[in-house]
């Protein structure tokens, strides 16, 4: 009967742990949607891509703040998705998520990290952008299959050239 009784008392401690991070993660998620706008939808036809690259999208972020995680209209998935820069922004399509759109004037800067709110690595191996949206900085990291492609998403979102 003890023996039960522990078992129940563990299961029940696991239940309740689980439910306040499912609590904290809605918390969280309702905070941010009244200080982050919607991010922008995927133009109809934006064009031909310059660039494509294929990898894991880590996460949004605040701008600067690595582990402050962007939670608020599904940002915080993190799963397979597919990155293409067209002339004017770049494309996230995400799988089992909704993709977005940061829109080449809201690009502030392109760069690589070591971590980022759910992935940390001993080299740059993050692909981030950091952008505008309304009065809020982001940070958008992905870890592409590729890592040599990197350089060139950097000289081609800072230089606005094309491929």
């Amino acid at each position: 009967m003890d023996r039960l009784l522990l078992t129940l008392l563990c299961v029940a401690f696991f239940a309740l742990c689980l439910y306040g991070m499912w609590r904290g993660w809605r918390r969280r998620a309702r905070a941010q949607s009244v200080r982050v706008p919607p991010f922008p939808e995927v133009p109809a036809d934006p064009g031909t891509p310059a660039l494509v690259t294929r990898g894991i999208y880590v996460s949004t972020t605040t701008a600067g703040h690595w582990q402050d995680r962007i939670v608020t209209r599904g940002a915080g998935m993190r799963g397979p998705a597919v990155v293409r820069l067209y002339d004017d922004g770049v494309e996230i399509e995400r799988s089992g998520a909704p993709g977005f759109w940061i829109p080449r004037e809201s690009v502030i800067s392109v760069g690589t990290a070591k971590g980022m709110a759910g992935k940390v690595m001993g080299t740059d191996s993050l692909l981030v952008f950091t952008w505008r949206l309304g009065d809020v900085e982001l940070d958008t990291g992905l870890r592409g299959d590729d890592l040599s492609v990197y350089p060139k998403w950097i000289e081609q979102v800072k230089g606005g050239a094309q491929v």
